[in-house]
Protein backbone atom coordinates (compact mmCIF):
# COMPACT_ATOMS: atom_id res chain seq x y z
CA UNK A 1 0.00 0.00 0.00
CA UNK A 2 2.92 2.78 0.98
CA UNK A 3 4.69 1.48 -1.44
CA UNK A 4 2.24 2.94 -4.51
CA UNK A 5 1.70 6.10 -2.38
CA UNK A 6 5.87 6.67 -2.17
CA UNK A 7 6.87 5.36 -5.09
CA UNK A 8 9.61 2.48 -4.51
CA UNK A 9 10.26 -0.10 -1.71
CA UNK A 10 13.36 1.63 -0.85
CA UNK A 11 11.91 4.93 0.09
CA UNK A 12 8.93 3.38 1.76
CA UNK A 13 11.64 0.81 4.01
CA UNK A 14 13.75 4.41 4.75
CA UNK A 15 11.03 6.92 5.77
CA UNK A 16 9.38 3.89 8.17
CA UNK A 17 12.87 3.71 9.76
CA UNK A 18 12.96 7.36 10.31
CA UNK A 19 9.75 7.83 11.37
CA UNK A 20 9.39 4.88 13.92
CA UNK A 21 12.36 6.21 15.19
CA UNK A 22 11.95 9.86 15.55
CA UNK A 23 14.73 10.21 18.13
CA UNK A 24 17.31 8.77 16.75
CA UNK A 25 19.69 9.97 13.58
CA UNK A 26 21.39 7.12 10.70
CA UNK A 27 24.08 7.27 8.55
CA UNK A 28 23.74 5.56 5.13
CA UNK A 29 25.78 2.69 5.41
CA UNK A 30 24.01 1.92 9.01
CA UNK A 31 20.97 2.59 6.96
CA UNK A 32 21.53 0.12 4.10
CA UNK A 33 22.92 -3.03 6.35
CA UNK A 34 19.55 -2.50 8.33
CA UNK A 35 17.10 -2.65 5.54
CA UNK A 36 19.50 -5.19 3.84
CA UNK A 37 19.21 -2.71 0.57
CA UNK A 38 21.84 -1.31 -1.66
CA UNK A 39 23.99 2.01 -0.66
CA UNK A 40 23.34 3.52 -4.00
CA UNK A 41 19.60 2.95 -3.29
CA UNK A 42 19.81 4.82 0.06
CA UNK A 43 21.83 7.62 -1.05
CA UNK A 44 19.82 8.11 -4.00
CA UNK A 45 16.46 8.06 -1.82
CA UNK A 46 18.09 10.18 1.08
CA UNK A 47 19.17 12.85 -1.49
CA UNK A 48 15.54 13.16 -3.23
CA UNK A 49 13.95 12.81 0.52
CA UNK A 50 16.35 15.79 1.59
CA UNK A 51 15.37 17.84 -0.91
CA UNK A 52 11.62 17.10 0.15
CA UNK A 53 12.10 18.23 4.00
CA UNK A 54 10.94 15.31 5.83
CA UNK A 55 14.60 14.70 7.10
CA UNK A 56 17.84 16.71 8.06
CA UNK A 57 21.57 16.12 8.02
CA UNK A 58 23.14 16.22 11.56
CA UNK A 59 26.36 16.01 13.50
CA UNK A 60 26.16 12.19 14.13
CA UNK A 61 26.11 10.58 17.33
CA UNK A 62 29.18 12.42 19.64
CA UNK A 63 31.96 10.29 20.63
CA UNK A 64 33.94 10.64 23.99
CA UNK A 65 37.44 12.04 23.52
CA UNK A 66 40.13 12.00 26.11
CA UNK A 67 41.22 15.58 27.27
CA UNK A 68 44.69 14.41 27.63
CA UNK A 69 46.91 12.48 25.90
CA UNK A 70 50.27 11.21 27.34
CA UNK A 71 53.21 13.42 26.09
CA UNK A 72 55.50 10.82 25.38
CA UNK A 73 52.68 9.84 22.59
CA UNK A 74 51.01 13.11 21.50
CA UNK A 75 52.95 13.78 18.24
CA UNK A 76 51.77 9.58 16.81
CA UNK A 77 48.78 10.07 18.45
CA UNK A 78 48.02 13.02 16.06
CA UNK A 79 49.85 11.65 12.96
CA UNK A 80 47.67 8.91 13.56
CA UNK A 81 44.27 11.32 14.01
CA UNK A 82 45.22 13.17 11.05
CA UNK A 83 46.07 9.81 8.13
CA UNK A 84 42.65 8.64 9.77
CA UNK A 85 40.71 11.75 8.67
CA UNK A 86 42.19 11.59 5.66
CA UNK A 87 41.85 7.68 4.64
CA UNK A 88 38.74 7.70 5.80
CA UNK A 89 35.79 11.30 5.06
CA UNK A 90 33.33 11.75 7.79
CA UNK A 91 30.23 10.34 7.65
CA UNK A 92 27.52 11.84 7.11
CA UNK A 93 24.38 11.49 9.47
CA UNK A 94 20.28 12.26 8.97
CA UNK A 95 17.34 12.53 11.44
CA UNK A 96 13.24 13.05 10.96
CA UNK A 97 12.27 16.40 10.80
CA UNK A 98 9.89 17.44 13.37
CA UNK A 99 9.74 20.22 12.21
CA UNK A 100 8.08 19.31 9.13
CA UNK A 101 4.42 21.01 8.00
CA UNK A 102 3.31 17.52 7.32
CA UNK A 103 5.41 15.60 10.15
CA UNK A 104 2.59 14.42 12.37
CA UNK A 105 -0.03 13.04 9.58
CA UNK A 106 2.93 11.28 7.73
CA UNK A 107 3.98 10.05 10.66
CA UNK A 108 0.23 8.78 11.71
CA UNK A 109 0.29 7.42 8.19
CA UNK A 110 3.16 5.14 8.64
CA UNK A 111 2.15 4.16 12.22
CA UNK A 112 -1.51 3.05 10.95
CA UNK A 113 -0.48 0.88 7.98
CA UNK A 114 1.79 -0.90 10.33
CA UNK A 115 -0.69 -1.91 12.69
CA UNK A 116 -2.74 -2.24 9.84
CA UNK A 117 0.02 -4.74 8.21
CA UNK A 118 0.04 -6.89 11.02
CA UNK A 119 -3.66 -8.27 10.52
CA UNK A 120 -2.13 -11.11 12.45
CA UNK A 121 -2.06 -9.43 16.04
CA UNK A 122 -5.37 -7.86 15.33
CA UNK A 123 -6.98 -10.94 14.43
CA UNK A 124 -4.94 -12.87 17.16
CA UNK A 125 -6.81 -10.76 19.80
CA UNK A 126 -10.06 -10.80 18.26
CA UNK A 127 -9.70 -14.37 18.02
CA UNK A 128 -8.21 -15.72 21.44
CA UNK A 129 -9.71 -12.88 23.67
CA UNK A 130 -13.11 -11.29 22.34
CA UNK A 131 -12.46 -8.32 23.72
CA UNK A 132 -14.99 -5.71 24.36
CA UNK A 133 -12.65 -2.86 23.63
CA UNK A 134 -9.92 -2.43 21.77
CA UNK A 135 -8.16 0.62 21.13
CA UNK A 136 -4.62 1.64 19.69
CA UNK A 137 -3.52 5.07 21.11
CA UNK A 138 -0.22 6.65 22.03
CA UNK A 139 2.63 5.50 19.58
CA UNK A 140 -0.01 4.35 17.14
CA UNK A 141 -1.54 7.71 17.15
CA UNK A 142 1.08 9.94 17.67
CA UNK A 143 -0.60 10.95 20.77
CA UNK A 144 2.07 11.41 23.79
CA UNK A 145 -0.34 12.52 26.08
CA UNK A 146 -1.65 8.95 26.33
CA UNK A 147 0.38 6.48 29.09
CA UNK A 148 -0.08 3.68 26.83
CA UNK A 149 -0.27 2.63 23.22
CA UNK A 150 -2.98 -0.27 23.85
CA UNK A 151 -6.58 -0.20 25.73
CA UNK A 152 -8.17 -3.45 25.91
CA UNK A 153 -11.24 -3.99 27.91
CA UNK A 154 -12.53 -7.87 28.77
CA UNK A 155 -10.78 -11.13 29.97
CA UNK A 156 -7.47 -11.53 28.88
CA UNK A 157 -4.85 -14.50 29.69
CA UNK A 158 -1.66 -12.12 30.05
CA UNK A 159 0.54 -15.22 29.05
CA UNK A 160 -0.87 -15.35 25.70
CA UNK A 161 -1.40 -11.64 25.34
CA UNK A 162 2.42 -11.02 26.75
CA UNK A 163 3.72 -13.48 23.89
CA UNK A 164 1.09 -11.71 21.00
CA UNK A 165 2.77 -8.38 22.06
CA UNK A 166 6.69 -9.60 21.96
CA UNK A 167 5.74 -10.87 18.40
CA UNK A 168 4.51 -7.00 17.99
CA UNK A 169 7.24 -5.41 19.28
CA UNK A 170 9.60 -7.44 17.17
CA UNK A 171 7.71 -6.22 14.04
CA UNK A 172 7.40 -2.55 14.95
CA UNK A 173 11.21 -2.68 16.56
CA UNK A 174 10.13 -0.72 20.09
CA UNK A 175 8.13 -1.48 23.20
CA UNK A 176 4.93 -1.05 23.24
CA UNK A 177 2.88 0.01 26.15
CA UNK A 178 -0.20 -1.86 27.22
CA UNK A 179 -3.28 -1.48 29.79
CA UNK A 180 -5.89 -4.32 30.18
CA UNK A 181 -9.30 -3.54 32.55
CA UNK A 182 -12.33 -6.03 33.24
CA UNK A 183 -15.68 -4.34 32.37
CA UNK A 184 -16.27 -3.54 35.47
CA UNK A 185 -13.23 -1.60 36.43
CA UNK A 186 -13.54 -0.22 33.21
CA UNK A 187 -17.23 0.74 33.76
CA UNK A 188 -16.16 2.30 37.11
CA UNK A 189 -13.02 4.62 35.86
CA UNK A 190 -15.89 5.60 33.42
CA UNK A 191 -18.04 6.66 36.58
CA UNK A 192 -15.09 8.81 38.89
CA UNK A 193 -14.26 10.33 35.34
CA UNK A 194 -10.69 8.98 35.95
CA UNK A 195 -8.30 10.87 33.99
CA UNK A 196 -6.06 8.49 33.05
CA UNK A 197 -9.06 6.65 31.33
CA UNK A 198 -10.34 10.27 29.77
CA UNK A 199 -6.83 11.41 28.59
CA UNK A 200 -7.32 8.18 26.59
CA UNK A 201 -10.56 8.41 25.23
CA UNK A 202 -10.79 11.97 24.36
CA UNK A 203 -7.42 11.57 22.69
CA UNK A 204 -6.66 10.29 19.61
CA UNK A 205 -7.48 6.87 19.29
CA UNK A 206 -8.15 4.06 16.37
CA UNK A 207 -10.72 1.52 17.48
CA UNK A 208 -10.85 -1.90 16.26
CA UNK A 209 -13.22 -3.22 18.32
CA UNK A 210 -15.97 -1.93 20.54
CA UNK A 211 -19.43 -4.11 21.84
CA UNK A 212 -19.67 -2.34 24.86
CA UNK A 213 -23.10 -1.55 25.21
CA UNK A 214 -23.70 2.22 26.12
CA UNK A 215 -25.26 3.16 29.39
Amino acid sequence: MLNALFGSEAKTKLLNLFLLHPEDQYCITQIARDLKLPTSSIAREIENILKFGLIIPTSGPTEDIPDTVPEENNTKKKKKTQASKEEKPEKKYYKINKNFILYPEIRSLFIKAQILSSQKFILSIEKSFQPKLFILTGFFTNYPEASTDILIVGKVKRPAFLKLISELEKDLGREINFTILEEREFRYRQEIMDIFLYTILDGQTITLINTLSEK
